[in-house]
């Protein structure tokens, strides 16, 4: 599956270009809270959230910004892969505002 990168989220569309999976993450004041993730049902089991995450998570340290997560999923992952030190304490909503 190819990602395409954007400043502030991670997607991959299907032939159509229909978003079949993406994870947003907005910045401000030098930390980029992963705010949701989502995965088309047909992808679901292939562990292609937790790519997205991770692929997130990397782009943010690359750029020198910390890490914060208020999607679930996120918050979730993060608790499994303490090496990327995110306080995952914090409240969780997701945006849920995109249609898909």
């Amino acid at each position: 599956m190819n990602f395409i990168t954007e400043s502030d989220r991670i997607y991959a569309t299907d032939p159509s270009g229909k978003i079949i999976a993406e994870v947003t993450f907005p910045t401000e004041n030098g930390i980029s809270t992963i705010d949701h993730t989502f995965v088309d049902p047909s992808l679901r089991g292939e562990g292609v959230a937790g790519k997205l995450v991770k692929l997130a998570a990397d782009k943010i340290l690359s750029e020198g910004n910390k890490i914060a997560a208020t999607c679930s999923y996120a918050v979730a992952w993060f608790k499994r892969h303490p090496e990327y030190n995110v306080d995952t304490d914090g409240p969780v909503a997701c945006r849920i505002d995109r249609r898909h």
